[in-house]
């Protein structure tokens, strides 16, 4: 697999309030959120291209398809994402590990806003998806 660059760091809380509170009020990070959305991020500090603040219920829901947290996994503090070349790179990449012996946590797909991804947990605990978004490479398509 060849990855391309880190896609994504997003901090994954049980308490997002006070999360976005050290984030946004102390150190002042610029993170804004979609109307009627728990997740803050950015795409303007300098040196990320995307930094979040991830709701557990929804890194959950992103994974499982539920809000709550399976009780036999590690709760993950932080996600990282991993940008490669194309769709077909993220489905290689899945293939690829499951072949190293990672379980993925839900099979390659593509989500609404155009993002294809897979996801797999590290032994800490730590997300960790191998990415395709095409916004991230100058691409509208979906």
């Amino acid at each position: 697999m060849k990855i391309l660059f880190i896609t994504s760091v997003a901090v994954i809380t049980q308490n997002p309030t006070e999360s976005r509170r050290l984030f946004i009020e102390t150190l002042g990070l610029p993170l804004k959120h979609p109307e009627g959305d728990d997740y803050y991020f950015s795409a303007s500090i300098a040196g990320s291209k995307h930094f979040g603040v991830w709701p557990l219920s929804q890194a959950a829901e992103a994974c499982f398809g539920t809000r709550e947290w399976p009780s036999d996994r590690q709760v993950p503090h932080a996600s990282f994402e991993f940008e490669v070349a194309d769709k077909e790179s993220v489905a290689s990449a899945a293939k690829e590990l499951q072949s190293s012996g990672y379980v993925l946590l839900h099979d390659v797909r593509t989500e609404p806003w155009g993002q294809t991804i897979a996801r797999i947990q590290t032994p800490e605990g730590a997300i960790i998806g191998i990415s395709y978004a095409p916004s991230l490479h100058g691409s509208d398509e979906v």
